[in-house]
């Protein structure tokens, strides 16, 4: 009889251990990230922006009592390598839930092994990237609003319109990818109901490095407004060609990302004076939302150790904020089944460092919140300039407003 409750005191004994065992498993969440290529200027920041997070949920005790691990790859910014990383990460690495690299070409590609697999899904920075495949469980951390496509160029072609006289002709010149068609379209969309002709409309090869004669293209077609969509590289690339070989137009920019990053900033230097351009956060205080300043002070006291943009106000906001989404839903669903937390994500609104944020039935934002910026007296290459911000001002809209839009172009340049 002893040997019996030997063994039934062993069984439960070991039943405890295992089941304390898988308590202390950590929550794995997975993702890609740009950590080489032209995108890790803007992917590096998000990836200190999710290991910040981790460190302070787990100084917390974790969620669910159990501690949290990032497990991620580097997508090397080549969208060809997205599938087979995140199909590692489903099963070889058995990760609970997927998030996202930056940008609506590293998303895309990404969304249908989500799918396949019937996993919750945040996409960060994506443009419409659940438009056609309309999936109840990927959610979008982008402020553009239920229609992010036509809500992407319409505050820069509001600003265009509002001035005297009125602006005619149009050129679109994007790069021949997801996000910049998307960007392309939208701009497309908002001139023809304008009335404004489309005078130049074209895309370049994403591995374009000599932008000269596509200004110079641009510029024979003689627009009024020259709107362009581009990623990080070719931001530069671009808008250095038009300091070099100048530009005669009323209003330039529009969807140029990677020129809301200090770092990006501080390459051009003048050369992004006088750009009108889509932003989503600045340090003013229209946009000091309660808990961003502290992550923001947090993040700047590791990006030069870290080697990366030294000020963070573009991608590492949003990307903590996804993960306190992330967080949110986990502990008042306590579980980890992802039908159940993008239910509660589809119900709910969330308190994070970029405001509330609640999702519609696509996983787009209930309602947009993009800003439009005008840069300006930028002198050299110095990041204090940018700090507060000296040299950008909110042109648009007027609830984050701080200032007017100097119109025309040239006479930004002077």
């Amino acid at each position: 009889m002893r040997h019996f409750w030997r063994l039934l005191l062993a069984a439960a004994l070991f039943a405890w251990a295992a089941s304390v065992a898988r308590a202390a498993e950590p929550i794995k969440i997975g993702f890609s990230m740009e950590l080489t290529g032209p995108f890790a200027v803007v992917g590096k920041t998000g990836l200190l922006a999710f290991k910040i997070w981790e460190e302070e949920v787990n100084a917390e005790g974790g969620l669910l009592g159990r501690p949290v691990k990032l497990i991620y790859y580097d997508d090397q910014s080549n969208p060809s390598l997205v599938p087979a990383i995140y199909t590692k990460l489903l099963d070889i690495d058995k990760v609970d839930l997927l998030i996202s690299s930056y940008g609506t070409n590293l998303v895309a590609p990404a969304l249908p092994v989500a799918i396949a697999h019937n996993r919750l899904f945040f996409g960060l920075f994506a443009l419409a990237a659940n438009d056609k495949f309309r999936y109840p469980k990927y959610f979008s951390m982008l402020p553009f609003g239920p229609e992010p496509v036509k809500t992407f160029a319409q505050g820069w072609f509001d600003l265009a319109a509002a001035q005297n006289p009125k602006p005619k002709t149009v050129a679109i010149a994007a790069t021949d990818a997801e996000f910049q068609h998307k960007a392309a379209e939208s701009a497309r969309e908002q001139a023809k109901a304008r009335g404004m002709e489309i005078v130049y409309d074209r895309a370049w090869p994403p591995a374009t490095v000599d932008f000269t004669p596509i200004i110079r293209a641009v510029q024979a077609a003689k627009p009024d407004l020259v709107y362009v969509a581009a990623y990080p590289s070719d931001t530069v690339g671009f808008l250095r060609s038009v300091g070099e070989v100048g530009l005669n137009t009323k209003m330039l920019g529009g969807g140029l990302a990677g020129l809301q990053a200090a770092a990006i900033k501080m390459q051009l230097g003048a050369a992004g004076n006088g750009v009108v351009n889509v932003d989503l956060w600045e340090p003013v205080p229209t946009m000091l939302f309660p808990g961003v300043v502290d992550f923001i002070n947090k993040y700047q006291a590791r990006a030069s150790a870290e080697g990366i943009d030294l000020l963070g106000y573009f991608l590492p906001p949003f990307a903590y904020s996804e993960l306190q989404i992330l967080s949110d839903a986990i502990t008042a669903t306590k579980t980890l089944d992802n039908d159940k937390l993008a239910e509660y994500m589809h119900s709910n609104s969330f308190h994070t460092i970029e405001g509330d944020i609640a999702f519609g039935p696509d996983g787009e934002w209930t309602e947009a919140r993009p800003i439009w910026v005008q840069y300006h007296d930028i002198k050299g290459h110095d990041v204090e300039q940018f700090r507060e911000p000296k040299t950008v001002t909110i042109v648009s809209p007027p609830q984050y407003k701080t200032g007017d839009l100097v119109y025309p172009y040239p006479e930004t340049r002077k």
